[in-house]
């Protein structure tokens, strides 16, 4: 089923699965019941989505389509790996000759940790490219290890591709030198950093350490789990003859976005008696440079029969799709664009993000549009940007919904507490603490017991008085809590100024017990009041006390003690806000994942660190940066359902979601036609219609033209009445810019021109 982006192909691919299961349900023969549903009625359908919003999503719809009647587990096709490895381990064990050990799953944040330890020597005597960090040629060569996994590609090839790129970029580059410095003839002479780092120094082998040492410990990463699955389960007959007695049909919900080695698997399948549907987006691709190959995938075609699904709702991409992109790649075209298409124009770009919020904050209070259908699409959200756009919508009670945040657990004050509470109760980590966290610490710690119920219903309050007076707003924004976290002065029994009083004089600074004085220790202690005071005493009490049963032994773990310091600070009985929650059950999944692996680590070296190091790690982990695996979605309910998105395109175009209102912010940035974040080194070369073949400047420009068709035509595609194109003539950095998309915002309707 082919179609382009919100054509129904995902509403025929259910019908198809109810057609399977009706044919079923008439079927006469035993042996033919027996093939649909081999096990207590589950149907042998292997259902299949690209990412997990649409596995739930497309899991909520067949549902509703048989009633219940059926049980279903869609999956995507990572999870599928996972748990096809994990369910037949013992025979992976048989295989590889492996110790019979129970597997681990590796988080991303956790492997490159591990992978670091493994390296530090090689990492140490191998130069790396100008301009690239130790952590960052770290998660390439991880990177590396899961492309070639997802291309099916071995190992012991990854150097000769690794060459073929170093190539491919050395003459790129070398072009781009030559043109900016004019020089002539064979003069100029290939820089060092063009080369690879070093001519002796073989990527394959620290990548098949690191898998085999993975294999002994039983630790199971994104990239080592596809190439146990793809090279050595999928190819084993005794494995094969149980999947092909547990799936007999498939249902694959846009297979563009899936890597090469899923069709490897339909095709397995398929030859052996098995019926499958498909759906492939043309104008899609949103993993393309993550591992996808879309165009190996639509290969299936060749052995389908092919449906052209044409569009079934209403979206401007309908009329705009083919003018809009030909205004694009042909900069001399002559179009207007109608009245669907505004733009919203300044000199600076804090006047452009300013003027957005206001223009959108209007739109809703006037009642023309929902905060739920309006999408806030830029090609990079910088810190800026998000503060500001939250900031200002929040006060006027309009909820933002920022689409997979991919920002440092640390950016929370109430994690950043949490760890410096650490630091306080086990020994050993005084080096880890200053004033400046202990009187955070102290404000965040300080919550008042009934202001948890009161923020929430104020924001309620907030939230559904967008047409009531502007001193109402700013009343109920008092109590408004925004994806920074922030907490208003009101509710903290100890302000910042008396905590940074008690930090001054009151902490006491030692690099193996750090200690909190009695507020006593102040000689002008009664400037702390009375409510400082006792809440000062009662975290300081607190503290003893677990100080002294981790004395006692009488504390399991860390993690036991951030569940208490939770319950007993944060939670305090009340609902905490959506984003509070999700920062501290994210916290609490990455420190137990942390300590598991350092058990298993403990058993297979057969070392005992001393817990005070683990924690020490584990605290500096997180305050690097480290941006942290997601926890286990849970959707917003109530006011904060009805949010503002905000996304990048490649967050946006993943959601698959669909807005009556789009505002595309900084139209003029180069951005928009450039992968950024969202391709991985060497992607390009381990694609099956060019694996291996040097990736040129040419190359390069092709790729981004066709991405930018695609996001636009896709972008089109997802909204119902209007685009608003953001643009200001001066970037963040003060730079001008002149993007691709300029041409848009020159032919565009001005709604506000303050340029």
């Amino acid at each position: 089923m082919v179609g382009s982006t919100r054509s129904g192909k995902t509403t025929r691919l259910v019908e198809q699965f109810c057609t399977w299961l009706q044919a079923g349900d008439r079927q006469q023969s035993p042996e033919r019941r027996q093939r649909l549903y081999p096990h207590q009625g589950e149907p042998a359908v292997l259902v299949l989505a690209a990412n997990d919003d649409n596995r739930r999503e497309l899991r909520d719809r067949l549902a509703a389509a048989t009633d219940g009647k059926y049980p279903i587990r869609a999956k995507t096709l990572l999870g599928f790996f996972q748990d096809e490895v994990t369910l037949f381990w013992p025979l992976l064990l048989q295989i590889l000759g492996l110790k019979a050990q129970f597997p681990v799953r590796l988080r991303p944040e956790t492997e490159q940790e591990l992978a670091t330890r493994l390296w530090r020597q090689q990492l140490d005597e191998i130069p790396r490219p100008a301009g690239v960090s130790e952590s960052r040629w770290v998660r390439r060569l991880l990177d590396i290890l899961q492309l070639a996994a997802n291309s099916g590609t071995a190992i012991g090839q990854i150097q000769s591709i690794l060459a073929a790129l170093e190539q491919g970029q050395g003459e790129k580059k070398a072009e781009e030198a030559e043109e900016q410095f004019k020089i002539q003839n064979s003069k100029f002479k290939m820089n060092s950093e063009f080369r690879i780092p070093n001519s002796e120094f073989r990527t394959d082998s620290l990548i098949l350490q690191w898998r085999n040492w993975c294999w002994e410990r039983g630790f199971l990463t994104y990239g080592i789990t596809t190439e146990l699955y793809s090279k050595y389960l999928l190819g084993d007959p005794y494995y094969q003859q149980h999947l092909l007695r547990r799936y007999r049909y498939i249902l694959a919900d846009d297979v563009d976005d899936y890597p090469a080695i899923a069709r490897d698997l339909f095709e397995f399948l398929l030859d052996r008696g098995a019926v499958g549907a498909f759906t492939y987006n043309p104008d899609g691709a949103v993993r393309l440079g993550l591992g996808a190959d879309p165009e190996y995938l639509q290969g299936l075609a060749k052995r389908c029969q092919i449906e052209f699904i044409q569009p079934s709702s209403i979206a401007l991409a309908d009329d705009l799709a083919t003018p809009v992109v030909e205004l694009v790649t042909e900069p001399l075209a002559l179009f207007s664009l109608p009245e669907s298409v505004q733009a919203i124009q300044t000199i600076s770009r804090g006047d452009l993000l300013r003027q957005t919020a206001d223009f959108i904050i209007q739109a809703i209070k006037s009642g023309q549009i929902q905060p739920q259908e309006i999408a806030l699409i830029a090609p990079g959200l910088d810190a800026i940007a998000r503060y500001t756009l939250v900031e200002i919508l929040t006060k006027h009670g309009i909820f933002v919904e920022s689409l997979n945040d991919q920002r440092p657990l640390t950016s929370s004050p109430i994690i950043r507490a949490l760890l410096t509470l650490l630091t306080l109760v086990y020994p050993g980590l005084g080096r880890l603490v200053d004033r400046d966290m202990v009187a955070e610490m102290l404000v965040v710690l300080s919550t008042r017991r009934e202001a948890g119920k009161q923020g929430v219903k104020s924001r309620e309050q907030g939230a559904g008085s967008r047409g009531k007076r502007a001193e109402e707003d700013n009343t109920n924004s008092e109590f408004a809590i925004n994806s920074e976290f922030r907490i208003p002065n009101s509710e903290f029994q100890i302000d910042p100024v008396r905590a940074g009083l008690i930090a001054d004089y009151c902490f006491q600074p030692h690099p193996e017990h750090p200690n909190l004085l009695p507020a006593t220790t102040y000689d002008r202690w009664d400037r702390l009041g009375y409510a400082a005071s006792l809440a000062y005493a009662q975290i300081v009490q607190w503290i003893e006390d677990q100080r002294s049963q981790q004395e006692q032994r009488l504390l399991p773990s860390p993690i036991v003690l951030l569940d208490r310091a939770i319950q007993k600070f944060l939670w305090q009985g009340s609902n905490l806000p959506y984003d509070q929650l999700a920062a501290l059950r994210e916290l609490l999944e990455t420190a137990q994942h942390y300590w598991e692996i350092d058990a298993r680590l403990r058993q297979s070296e057969g070392i005992d660190t001393p817990a005070h190091i683990t924690i020490a790690q584990f605290i500096q982990l997180l305050r690097r940066g480290t941006i942290t695996a997601n926890s286990y979605p849970v959707r917003p309910i109530g006011a904060a359902s009805r949010a503002v998105t905000l996304a990048t395109i490649f967050q946006y175009r993943s959601s698959r979601r669909f807005h009556r209102w789009q505002f595309w912010l900084d139209a003029g940035s180069p951005l928009w036609s450039r992968g950024g974040a969202a391709t991985l080194y060497g992607a390009p070369l381990f694609l099956q219609h060019r694996f291996g073949r040097p990736w040129t400047a040419e190359d390069d420009l092709s790729a981004d033209t066709e991405r930018l068709r695609r996001i636009l035509r896709d972008l089109l595609g997802r909204v119902g009445e209007r685009v608003y194109l953001c643009h200001s003539d001066l970037a963040a950095n003060g730079q001008e810019q002149n993007g691709t998309l300029l041409s848009l915002v020159n032919s565009a309707i001005p709604v506000i021109d303050n340029g």
